[in-house]
């Protein structure tokens, strides 16, 4: 299975068909379950602060939260997963936070990409890796390369990564095809933005999570969440279970997704009136 991005300004679709942005057939509406979650992993550090423990034991926790949305991902179909793992901004805690999740950070890649490519899952990183140890981007590396043709789940974990850098990142590579004369301005539309941000390659996010309370997306995938359906809970990360989950599924299976158009025009047609050649003329 692959993601494709048609030429024509047109939706994403998983099997590398369009259909038009603006099209109002039924799918529009009518998906029960998404094909992609991202999630902010909020309150580690909190949960620990609670139990009157280090902030770095909260992360330790929150390890196993990932596995309980990885696990809920496969078993319900949803085919591409985003995990905030770590912001831009997170470089300006504490240096001794900062070291302890890199050296968690590390282990987690050590220890857990061979389940995870037993299970069909393909991994990537998005954000500036630059930023890392050399210890920590050879693991990236290695992980991408393991499970680069894994398809069953989409993993993609933002570290070191802010919304407003993807932007500017594209905006630069842009302007560079500019300069060099591969690329006319007048050319640059929201779709040639699009194509340059870390997750061109994906459909853009159906359903956002953020546990732990607060209700903002901190310059996570900002380009990208555009249309997204947003859902908040007080739950720190590591309480999460598949309860929680379930309910934001819920959730978002009662809503009704317009992109810019009227309910009724996404609206399923009634079934006693299936769409024929007469009654659509």
């Amino acid at each position: 299975m692959r993601w494709s991005r048609p030429k024509s300004k047109n939706l994403w679709r998983f099997d590398g068909s369009t259909r038009p942005a603006m099209s109002s057939e039924p799918a529009i509406a009518a998906a029960r379950v998404p094909r992609h979650l991202a999630v902010i992993m909020d309150g580690n550090g909190r949960w620990a602060e609670r139990r009157r423990r280090p902030r770095v034991i909260g992360h330790r926790a929150g390890a196993r939260a990932v596995n309980v949305c990885i696990d809920f991902c496969l078993d319900q179909g949803i085919e591409a997963l985003t995990l905030f793992a770590f912001s831009s901004e997170n470089w300006g805690r504490p240096e001794e936070e900062v070291g302890a999740l890199m050296k968690l950070f590390l282990g987690a890649l050590e220890r857990e990409v061979d389940e995870l490519d037993r299970r069909g899952v393909r991994v990537r990183f998005i954000g500036e890796r630059e930023r890392f140890a050399d210890a920590i981007r050879k693991q990236m590396a290695s992980a991408e390369d393991r499970t680069r043709a894994n398809t069953r789940l989409h993993l993609t974990i933002a570290a070191s990564y802010g919304g407003r850098w993807d932007i500017a990142q594209a905006a630069r590579s842009l302007a560079q095809d500019v300069a060099a004369g591969r690329l006319a301005a007048e050319d640059i539309d929201e779709y040639a933005i699009g194509a340059r941000t870390c997750l061109a390659e994906l459909p853009a996010p159906d359903l956002f999570i953020r546990t732990g309370g607060e209700t903002r997306i901190s310059n996570f995938l900002l380009w990208q969440l555009a249309y997204t359906e947003l859902w908040f809970t007080d739950l720190l990360w590591p309480e999460l279970d598949a309860a929680t989950l379930q309910r934001a599924m819920d959730d978002y299976a009662g809503r009704q997704r317009r992109f810019g158009l009227t309910g009724a025009q996404v609206a399923p047609a009634p079934s006693r009136l299936p769409a024929t050649k007469e009654t659509s003329e």
